[in-house]
C-alpha cells in the first residue's frame, strides 16, 4: 500500500498554525513539521475523525513540549505523562476523562508514538535543546588570596630593576652559586590532593549515571513491549450469564 504524502500547499498551512518559519533555513521547524506531517497522514490513514485527529496532535504536541522542557533526560516521566493523558481520552469520566477513542484506536495510537517519538527520544532532545557543561570553581579555605599589584607600582618596579642592571658594571661577573630545587608548597601539594580527589569522584559519578541510564532504558523497553502486547479481557467478562 503507498503511502499518501501531504500536498505542498497543506504543509505550509500547518506550518502557519503550528507557528513555524521556513523548513530550509530552519531545522528545528523542518524537524517539527515532518514530525507533525507524518501524525497527519497516520490519522488520516486510520479513518479518525476531526476531533481525533485534533487531539492525537495535540497530545503529540504536549508530548514533545514536555520533551524539550529540560535537557535532562525525563524520558520515563514523559511516557507515564503521555499514557496517562491518552487513556484519559479512552474512558468516559466526565469531567477528568471522555471516550473520544475506541479501544483498537488508543492502541493504534500508543505504538505509533512509541515507535517513532519514543524511539527518536534522544534525537529529539538533542536538537531542541540546549548542551549542559559542567563548570566547576575551586575555592580553598585558609589560604590567602593572590594579591593584584595595581598598574602603577608594577611599572615603577620594572623601571627599577631596569636602572639597578644599567648601574651594575659589566665588567664584574656574577659567581655562580647553585641554588637548591625549591621544595613544592602547601599550596601545590593540596592541588594535586584535591585534582587527584575530584578526577576519582568524577569517575564514580559518570559510572553511576551511566548505570542509571542504562537502567532506565531496560525498564522503558519493558514498559514498551508490554504496551505493544493487545489487551485481554479477564476469563468471565463478555460472556452470558446463563440461567
Amino acid at each position: 500500500m503507498r503511502m499518501k504524502i501531504l500536498q505542498p500547499t497543506c504543509s505550509r498551512v500547518l506550518a502557519e498554525l503550528l507557528g513555524l518559519g521556513s523548513p530550509v533555513q530552519s531545522l528545528r521547524d523542518a524537524i517539527t513539521l515532518d514530525l507533525f506531517s507524518h501524525a497527519l497522514i497516520f490519522c488520516r490513514q486510520q479513518g479518525f475523525s476531526l476531533e481525533q485527529t485534533s487531539t492525537a496532535c495535540a497530545l503529540l504536541q504536549d508530548l514533545h513540549k514536555a520533551c524539550i522542557a529540560t535537557p535532562l533526560g525525563n524520558v520515563e516521566e514523559c511516557y507515564r505523562y503521555f499514557t496517562s493523558v491518552l487513556f484519559c481520552h479512552g474512558i468516559r469520566r466526565p469531567p477528568f476523562s471522555i471516550n473520544l477513542f475506541k479501544e483498537e484506536q488508543l492502541l493504534a495510537l500508543a505504538d505509533y508514538v512509541v515507535n517513532t517519538y519514543f524511539r527518536h527520544f534522544k534525537l529529539y532532545k538533542y536538537v531542541f535543546t540546549p548542551q549542559v557543561r559542567l563548570d566547576l570553581s575551586l575555592t580553598y579555605m585558609g589560604l590567602q588570596a593572590p594579591k593584584l599589584w595595581p598598574k602603577d607600582e608594577t611599572e615603577k618596579e620594572e623601571g627599577k630593576e631596569v636602572e639597578e642592571q644599567a648601574v651594575t658594571p659589566e665588567e664584574e661577573e656574577p659567581e655562580t652559586v647553585v641554588q637548591p630545587k625549591p621544595e613544592p608548597s602547601q599550596v601545590s601539594v593540596l592541588r594535586a590532593y584535591i585534582k587527584t580527589q575530584m578526577n576519582k569522584e568524577l569517575e564514580q559519578l559518570q559510572q553511576l549515571v551511566e548505570e542509571q541510564l542504562k537502567a532506565s532504558e531496560e525498564r522503558l523497553s519493558s514498559k514498551l513491549t508490554a504496551l505493544k502486547q493487545p489487551l485481554q479481557l479477564p476469563p468471565g467478562k463478555g460472556k452470558n450469564k446463563t440461567k
